[in-house]
């Protein structure tokens, strides 16, 4: 065959199976003398790859396809490195491909996000945990503390002056209460002389014979009436005074108290989490536990020192505006309640002057009918 016979050392590379190249053929692409090899008449022939661990190229002419167009195809120049390309296994020629094919795409790697464009949903998630471990953490230090296993913080000082608060609050509510009752009653008892009056004033004008006394009854029920929406307007002065002394001053002091004790709270539990850790073994493991507790223990810390000052500024602040409220208020119904019952009106009328008091006229809350309309 003449293929067989023209067939050129060039055109042989055995392959080993593990695709690499025999030494003995590495210097025929070395060797210049092969350097006119005509790569346009070469093909390579396909066998049982199965049974073979050498693959073979074979050199022979170039057959186009008639279904094909057919072009003149310049003659193409030898060239060693094309050669040496063929020759090279195909892990290499896949690994340059992707070298090349890395090269021509622009660099992407992970993406970092800025903290200004973080997603909602992960800071709420995380804002969620980190109220999740807290809750946790000041519930186990509640129920130790009322299974009497937990140790807390005390100040005795600060303690005591916020139970005399608590104390004083619960019977100013009560004095209020009584005094409310009180209110309501006289309402009821000038209702009852305003009727009685006007009952007396007409069996005057029908008994002739009982006139003047039918008369003196009535301007003496009158005058009562009279006088009890005085001592009413200085009652219900004293309950709204005293009212927002309890419902608001105090109160915003015991809001403040609540946020001390709950800081408290948080402290303690820190500070036991710090204990337990520095209680356990010192290794690779624990010790940024305990350095994160350490800075949580010192935050927390800072915080119960911060509103235990605060309480007790507002407790001193609290007191010195609670006596000057009393102060007033006792007074005022001192004497209003005095001035009543021992008939004084020019009295009961001085006091609500000194307080600045002013009676609300029967039907004034009603507004007019051209501010209806």
């Amino acid at each position: 065959m003449d293929e067989e016979v023209h067939r050129s050392p060039a055109a042989e590379i055995s392959v080993t199976s593990n695709g690499d190249l025999e030494e003995s053929h590495e210097d025929v692409f070395r060797d210049p003398s092969y350097g006119d090899l005509n790569l346009s008449e070469s093909h390579i022939s396909s066998g049982n790859f199965a049974s073979m661990t050498e693959g073979i190229i074979e050199s022979g002419p170039y057959k186009v396809s008639a279904s094909q167009p057919t072009s003149p195809m310049a003659p193409v120049a030898p060239s060693s490195a094309v050669a040496s390309r063929l020759a090279r296994p195909i892990s290499d020629s896949q690994t340059e491909i992707q070298k090349g094919t890395m090269q021509g795409q622009p660099h992407s790697g992970p993406v970092v996000l800025a903290d200004d464009l973080k997603n909602p949903a992960v800071e709420k998630l995380e804002l969620m945990r980190k109220w999740s471990i807290n809750t946790y953490k000041c519930t186990r230090q509640i129920l130790s503390e009322k299974l009497g296993r937990g140790s807390r913080t005390v100040d005795l000082e600060l303690e005591g002056q916020i139970e005399v608060l608590r104390d004083n609050k619960r019977k100013y509510e009560h004095v209020v209460k009584l005094t409310q009752t009180l209110a309501n009653q006289l309402t009821q008892m000038m209702q009852i002389q305003r009727q009685l009056g006007d009952a007396f004033a007409d069996l005057g004008l029908k008994s002739p014979e009982l006139h003047e006394e039918f008369g003196y009854n009535a301007d003496t029920q009158k005058l009562l009436s009279k006088n009890g929406e005085t001592l009413l307007g200085a009652i219900n002065f004293f309950i709204a005074s005293v009212n927002t002394l309890v419902d608001k001053t105090i109160e915003d002091t015991m809001i403040n108290i609540k946020q001390y004790e709950m800081a408290r709270v948080e402290f303690d539990a820190y500070r036991t989490d710090l204990e337990e850790l520095n209680l356990g073994p010192r290794d690779a493991t624990t010790l940024p536990k305990i350095e994160h507790s350490q800075q949580q223990f010192q935050i927390h810390r800072e915080k119960y020192e911060k509103m235990r000052n605060d309480v007790s500024i507002k407790l001193k602040f609290l007191e010195e505006n609670k006596v000057k409220v009393l102060h007033n208020q006792l007074i005022l119904f001192h004497n209003a309640i005095a001035a009543y019952y021992a008939g004084n009106q020019q009295q009961l009328d001085q006091t609500l002057k000194q307080f600045h008091i002013k009676l609300k006229m029967p039907g004034g809350d009603t507004p007019s009918w051209l501010e209806e309309h």
